[in-house]
């Protein structure tokens, strides 16, 4: 990394082993205040805002950044009344424009999504004393740039503020990355020139604002080579080693998306320097690829190396978390699917009652269906009667035949990817203040928060109820089909009432409620279904559909609150 700082879309990063500053005048000399500086001048001078009009009236609006970093020096050495000299004297003397100036750009830094990047030249495990200064060097930088706006301001106010507010005015979040050891396939060292993350520091309320809200389109599987080495600018970018289920994936991001990036810390297992190592990647990613062949999101199955190959272009149409998670999840399904093992888009709850029974719950259906909010609304119904009720997965599945032929399921996140919207029906597994928020301000806003331990989501269970969320019918609550053609026919149809989430109205259909694999290797899954639900019959487990009535915009809360309610009946009757 030869930047000492980067400004990007909306972002910065701060290289702090380049730069790293430990005064307040050292902040003002440094390249990062010059960029955010140029940066907050240029969008005033743009907008005409009315601060540029009150510098202007000062200064040449070309030496207006000069004037400002030798006048914020000063103030940080001497009072006002002293700084006052025939150059200086109109400015102060208009003390509350003066502050406008201050607060406006203090608040335009804040308003940037910041990072710190430390290098860490050892390629160890970011454990113990390491990790702590690191957390300790976060913490004081965010100390200094509040000592500094604070210094300055209570200079030409001439008295201490009243209120402080400990707001975050350092990084947002900050990662420690090396040089990567990896066992990539030969065609894929290119790769390895890219620094890669072994820990990441979170301060929530961690608050992004990508430039879209939705998802469009599936994602295709090509059979060409997408990646181009030559294509490729490993400083441009940053590696994030997670696991996805069982699967070991590199994911390659562009700097300009590092939110994108980041995130993928609360939805994902991190791994070790010592596993990525060791194991040749099962899945790659790279996320924010030149657009020299237009806009594209697709993958490929490379069986000579028998890697998974994930390819989005560096678009404004990309600029969403769901083409981050989703394109991980289509690798993971597709090989899956080349295993003989049926991926899920569902969710699944391992729900303990007072008295000791135990029931694994599944509940299927594609974006918007209902199965998270109907679980959320079991969980707010059963105080006094479910002791505990742990999330298996939130969104993405696989079920399987264990050692002795009996069905069970594994999931593939730690994380959960709510709609921010749901949230009324309580729809928050754990503490909010643990999340990343997206557009919170916006329709289909959303949050990442982590629901579960990787060993919960990785030990296989049975599986004791197999639902369909039905989202747009009126009807039963929970009922039950009798014939494995009867649960195929629904389960395969993906029958819901889209609710915004992706780019898709009304009522609409995927194959098999997911459109993340099976729809791109449906000849293969068609087998697979087949199987399970002749398997799910077999072994006498329960299948049926739970009508959550979410596409109706008056059942929105009373809908999975009915459908939880049938289902707590149901589960204690057993």
């Amino acid at each position: 990394m030869s930047f000492a700082f980067e400004m990007g879309r909306n972002s910065a990063i701060a290289n702090f082993t380049r730069q790293y500053c430990q005064t307040e005048t050292e902040v003002l000399s440094s390249e990062g205040f010059e960029q955010v500086l140029i940066s907050y001048l240029n969008r005033i001078t743009k907008k005409q805002t009315r601060t540029h009009q009150f510098l202007i009236s000062h200064f040449e609006q070309e030496k207006i950044g000069a004037e400002l970093k030798r006048l914020f020096k000063l103030l940080l050495a001497f009072d006002a009344c002293e700084v006052r000299g025939a150059e200086y004297q109109a400015i102060l003397q208009d003390k509350q424009r003066f502050i406008e100036v201050i607060e406006e750009f203090y608040d335009y830094w804040r308003s940037l999504e910041r990072y710190a990047v430390i290098y860490n030249a050892e390629q160890r495990h970011t454990t113990g004393l390491q990790a702590r200064q690191f957390l300790q060097t976060n913490t004081d930088f965010a100390n200094l740039i509040l000592s500094l706006y604070r210094q300055i301001e209570e200079t030409v106010i001439g008295a201490h503020h009243q209120v402080y507010r400990q707001l975050i005015a350092g990084v947002n979040a900050g990662v420690i990355v090396h040089n990567p050891k990896t066992l990539l396939p030969e065609e894929y060292h290119f790769l390895n020139e890219t620094p890669m993350i072994e820990s990441v520091v979170l301060h929530p309320p961690f608050i992004t604002y990508p430039s879209q809200t939705t998802r469009n389109g599936l994602f295709a599987e090509v059979t060409e080579q997408p990646l181009i080495a030559s294509e490729y600018t490993a400083e441009h970018f940053f590696c994030f080693p997670v696991k996805v289920g069982s699967l070991l994936a590199f994911v390659y991001f562009h700097r300009d998306f590092m939110a994108q990036g980041i995130t993928l810390a609360n939805l994902f297992e991190i791994a070790t320097p010592a596993q990525t190592a060791t194991k040749k990647p099962d899945l790659i990613y790279v996320y924010g690829m030149p657009e020299t062949k237009g806009q594209k999101a697709c993958f490929y199955h490379d069986k000579d190396e028998q890697v998974y190959i994930g390819y989005a272009t560096y678009s404004e149409a990309h600029d969403y978390f769901g083409y981050m998670k989703k394109m991980l999840l289509t690798l993971h399904n597709v090989a899956m699917i080349d295993q003989q093992k049926l991926p899920l888009h569902g969710a699944m709850a391992q729900i303990e009652f007072m008295n000791g029974k135990t029931a694994n719950v599944v509940i299927i259906g594609d974006s918007g269906a209902g199965k998270s909010e109907t679980l959320e609304a079991l969980r707010t119904a059963s105080k006094g009667i479910i002791r505990q009720m742990t999330i298996m997965f939130d969104d993405m599945g696989t079920l399987q035949f264990n050692k002795q032929g009996q069905i069970v399921a594994t999931g593939t996140e730690i994380g959960a990817f709510v709609r921010l919207d749901d949230l009324d029906t309580g729809y928050a597994y754990r503490q909010i203040d643990r999340s990343v928020f997206m557009n919170p301000d916006k329709t289909n806003a959303r949050l990442v928060i982590p629901i579960a331990t990787y060993e919960e989501i990785m030990t296989p269970q049975p599986v004791d109820l197999f639902l369909y969320a039905n989202n747009y019918e009126h009807g039963e609550a929970l009922d039950f089909f009798t014939e494995v053609a009867q649960a195929h026919e629904v389960f395969v149809a993906g029958a819901r009432m889209a609710k915004g989430t992706t780019q898709e109205v009304g009522l609409v259909k995927s194959y098999f409620a997911n459109p993340f694999g099976p729809v791109q290797r449906q000849a293969q899954t068609d087998g697979l279904l087949k199987t399970y639900f002749e398997a799910l019959f077999n072994e006498e487990i329960q299948v049926g559909q739970i009508r959550t009535e979410l596409g109706f915009s008056e059942c929105a809360q009373s809908g999975p609150a009915k459908a939880a309610a049938a289902l707590l009946t149901y589960l204690q009757s057993k």
